[in-house]
């Protein structure tokens, strides 16, 4: 990754974190751009700057990170509700809809992200798009019994899947709740976002998918101008 991206993702953390106010129980996203938002948030709670905050994770890697950084973590079970989550997004189009799962964490980021009161997603430009799932595959996380039974299923709805496979061991992915998941291609891409979401969750086997709909409050993106990194606070269609 080159210097400027790295500016672009740390000026798009940075200003999300601007959001967080003292008092607050914030949901910590997933991904390189929800890290650099976890670290910043951290370096607030430091100095002083930013007192008494509860953040609930989405995944096992942000768990592990803010608590080597200090930050005061409650699971969602041991909160009343949530007042900002900030997270990333591997695909975002004109109307706010989202593909997440990039991460195999797309499960606790939905529970999370339906919980806050207010939704920001942080992205670079290069995750913007017209249609969802033309260029990134949609997530499905499944029961490990019914990967083979969900995978007919989705071929029936025009989705073509597959089983998502390890990088660095042998096997599947395995996710933190420990199921398996499903990357599916949708011919032309996704044209009912709202409707796919709940038809794929209707199926017997999917624990849940990777469609974020109507929930998004605030997309920021990261981009570079004139060398420079900028953000900008993106309008909905």
């Amino acid at each position: 990754m080159s210097d400027l991206q790295d500016q672009m993702k740390q000026a798009v953390a940075e200003a999300a974190t601007e959001q967080i106010r003292s008092g607050m129980v914030v949901g910590l996203g997933s991904g390189s751009t929800a890290a650099l938002m976890i670290r910043s948030l951290g370096a607030k709670l430091q100095s002083g700057e930013l007192q008494d905050i509860t953040g609930v994770t989405t995944s096992f890697q942000g768990e592990v990170l803010a608590a080597e950084l200090g930050i005061p973590l409650k699971s969602l079970n041991a909160i009343e509700r949530i007042d900002l989550a900030i997270d990333g997004a591997d695909e975002v189009d004109p109307d706010f809809q989202l593909i997440k799962g990039g991460g195999a964490c797309h499960v606790q980021e939905k529970l999370v992200a339906r919980r806050a009161d207010r939704f920001v997603v942080v992205v670079d430009a290069s995750k913007l798009v017209e249609r969802l799932n033309l260029g990134f595959l949609l997530p499905v996380e499944v029961l490990p019994g019914a990967w083979r039974q969900v995978q007919g299923q989705l071929l029936e709805l025009a989705g073509e899947a597959q089983l998502r496979m390890a990088q660095r061991k042998a096997g599947p992915v395995v996710t933190d709740q420990g199921n398996l998941v499903l990357d599916v291609k949708f011919a032309g891409g996704i044209a009912d976002p709202v409707g796919l979401e709940r038809e794929i969750n209707n199926l017997p086997g999917v624990l849940e998918n990777g469609l974020f709909v109507n929930i998004t409050d605030q997309v920021l993106v990261g981009e570079i101008q004139d060398g420079v990194a900028s953000v900008r606070d993106l309008a909905k269609r």
